[in-house]
């Protein structure tokens, strides 16, 4: 295990007190149908049982390595796996997730049969429900058939940008990874910085690939759940200035300037709805002043969005406490759609003017 060429794929699994979760990863992976792989697991200064079932693990299967660390945070716990890393490729498993025991071999043989810089299937949201039955939903990345099973150039087609985000349902190529320095934002406690990781991935590929059968299980019953923590509204915010920053040191990415707004937008809008009601309107201000910034720099292109998604960026950045306002009417009376229809009322009364001149700096805007 200690020759490269003998380890297939490395698989990094970031662990941070998951202790009731992390037999179920670890079996998932010891029983590969692809022996040939390595099982980085990093732990980011766990206080439960966790680091003591790894131990536990790697006793029973020397393919296991255990890296322990004070807790620094997901981005620099995935970095640290990643770099350890031998294989010619790397996959990403969370240690509340499982995966199916032919996921890496079907991964690691497509992508060498394509020779591509990264493969990705669809896969399943999962919970268990107050019965004990196993509930899951198939999640296609693309709602396009013609997404899967071919080669694709992100450069040439931009709409693989609109794809669900996520880092580990599949294989990177190490050297493609090592090539661009791809790695995740290291700053110390916050929170989703496996956006930077995918935006970087789709910005730097020539060739990537999907596989339209779901091979990866992402649970949705864990409630310690970054997904669920209403406090960390603003880490969004961290991980695009972060990804705005590669982009900017690397003029050859300044094409995907759309891309990035369009994602940035979701990435805000996810982050708004999710928060406690405490930090929206706090919030909807540093998003309307963000968008604002872009516009007077000229890099606000809305090439990608549809209309609704602009209608709401153009409220936003002209009235944030109004959209607030909004927001609290159509939650106080059940109206989910009260948001699209003073929008378009809106648009009626020629708000739509009144934001154009508002961002007239921008030449992009309307394009």
């Amino acid at each position: 295990m200690q020759m490269n060429n003998m380890v297939s794929v490395s698989i990094v699994v970031p662990v941070y007190n998951v202790e009731q979760y992390l037999r179920e990863c670890l079996d998932s992976l010891i029983a590969q149908t692809l022996t040939e792989i390595e099982i980085i697991c990093v732990n980011d200064g766990s206080t439960d049982s966790s680091p003591l079932i790894l131990e536990e693990y790697a006793s029973k299967d020397d393919r296991i390595k255990v890296i322990s660390k004070q807790n620094s945070g997901y981005g620099h716990t995935m970095n640290t796996g990643i770099n350890a890393a031998i294989g010619k490729y790397i996959g990403i498993v969370e240690s509340d997730d499982y995966v199916p025991l032919d996921m890496y071999e079907r991964l690691y043989t497509t992508a060498e049969r394509e020779s591509v810089d990264f493969v990705k299937a669809d896969f399943y949201r999962f919970k268990y429900g107050r019965d004990g039955q196993l509930e899951k939903s198939h999640n296609r990345l693309s709602n396009h058939i013609i997404d899967y099973n071919r080669i694709i150039d992100p450069h040439n087609e931009h709409q693989v940008f609109q794809f669900i985000m996520n880092t580990w349902s599949g294989v990177y190529r190490r050297d493609f990874l090592n090539k661009y320095n791809i790695r995740h934002n290291e700053t110390p406690g916050a929170s989703f910085q496996d956006t930077g990781f995918w935006f970087q991935t789709f910005c730097w590929a020539n060739k990537v690939y999907f596989i339209d059968t779901p091979l990866y299980m992402n649970r949705r019953d864990n409630p310690n759940s970054s997904v669920y923590n209403k406090q960390k509204i603003f880490c969004p915010c961290n991980e695009f200035d972060f990804i705005y920053s590669i982009i900017k040191d690397n003029p050859e990415l300044l094409s995907f300037l759309d891309v990035f707004q369009y994602q940035r937008y979701k990435g805000y809008m996810a982050s708004l709805n999710r928060s406690a009601d405490d930090f929206k309107l706090e919030f909807l201000h540093r998003f309307a002043d963000d968008f604002k910034k872009s516009a007077s720099d000229n890099e606000l292109s809305l090439s990608m969005f549809p209309y609704g998604s602009k209608e709401a960026l153009f409220l936003i950045m002209d009235n944030p406490e109004y959209y607030y306002k909004t927001m609290q009417d159509s939650a106080a009376y059940g109206k989910k759609n009260l948001v699209c229809k003073t929008l378009i009322s809106l648009e009626k009364k020629g708000v739509k003017n009144t934001l154009k001149r508002i961002i007239s700096k921008s030449k992009n805007i309307w394009r």
